[in-house]
């Protein structure tokens, strides 16, 4: 499984091709074929390659929304 950094996540985007990687607690998703995440966006609140850990323990749905998206690596500290 591949290991990414904050840094490598970020190219991850869902633009101008790239797909649309998300990060929560430690493990990234692929969120490229979600409606939600059109162009790398959800509800206009949070944007694909970043790590929402923080973003979702305050969100108003519960993680098992991420038990629909493929795990595609880690997220590991620089």
């Amino acid at each position: 499984m591949k290991r990414f950094s904050k840094e490598e996540l970020a190219r991850y985007n869902g633009k101008n091709g790239a797909p649309a990687y998300i990060a929560y607690k430690g493990k990234v998703y692929d969120a490229s074929n979600s409606f939600q995440w059109k162009n790398g966006r959800h509800q206009v609140l949070h944007n694909a390659g970043e790590d929402l850990t923080d973003a979702l323990e305050q969100a108003p749905h519960g993680t098992d929304m991420l038990e629909r998206l493929p795990v595609v690596g880690t997220l590991y500290e620089d």
